[in-house]
């Protein structure tokens, strides 16, 4: 079986939000097999099911006022931040009851494309998401809705890392972010970060990825 692949570039978060519920649907339907969107936002502050906003540092007037979008929406998990340099990846993938085995199936899709750069990462039990030391790579937060997943990860290659300090990322206190491109020491060019997400997570699902470049098949 296959799965789409469609690389959507830099995209504003609204804009995506829109075309992942789009996808969403026409999975759901079974108008299109599983799809893998990837693509950059621009920066944006989010929070999650689990947010009351007491991670955020500012009132929700400042971050819009400083060069922040800023929604509350469905996935799982608290606040965070994307911008520029962090690869987001939204699964639209059939997972029925098995919630908590597709978040696995994302962390080890993750930590394989960190051991690819000699990067020894793991999963957190009880948190969803990737990290090195101390310090996570990759957030992880989903939703689903009819069986099928959206949402999904957000993985730092090159990401402003200073942009995570008007939030406490996640809700988590005294715990760091880092990126690839800190961790290595050099750049990362996200073209070849793009097709290392895809053959894991073709590895991990066992599926072929077909890339798709059309990009708005379904219209936002």
């Amino acid at each position: 079986m296959e799965f789409w692949v469609e690389d959507l570039g830099l995209l504003p978060y609204g804009e995506a939000w829109a075309y992942q519920k789009e996808v969403h649907g026409e999975v759901v339907r079974g108008k299109r097999p599983p799809t893998l969107l990837l693509l950059e936002h621009p920066r944006v502050i989010t929070l999650g099911r689990k947010a009351t906003g007491e991670n955020l540092l500012f009132p929700e007037s400042w971050y819009r006022e400083n060069g922040f979008e800023l929604f509350w929406v469905e996935r799982g998990g608290d606040v965070t931040y994307h911008g520029p340099g962090q690869l987001v990846g939204y699964p639209i993938f059939p997972v029925g009851r098995e919630v908590r085995r597709f978040l696995r199936q994302i962390e080890e899709a993750i930590v394989k494309v960190a051991a690819g750069y000699g990067l020894e990462a793991y999963p957190t039990p009880g948190y969803a998401g990737v990290w090195v030391g101390e310090d996570k790579l990759c957030a992880i937060g989903v939703a689903v809705k009819e069986g099928v997943s959206f949402h999904g990860f957000a993985l730092n290659v090159s990401t402003d890392l200073n942009d995570f300090t008007v939030i406490i990322p996640c809700g988590l206190k005294g715990k760091g972010v880092t990126s690839l491109e800190k961790l290595l020491g050099r750049k990362v060019p996200m073209p070849e970060v793009k097709e290392r997400v895809v053959q894991a997570f073709a590895e991990v699902f066992g599926l072929v990825p077909r890339y798709r470049e059309e990009r708005h098949e379904a219209q936002v």
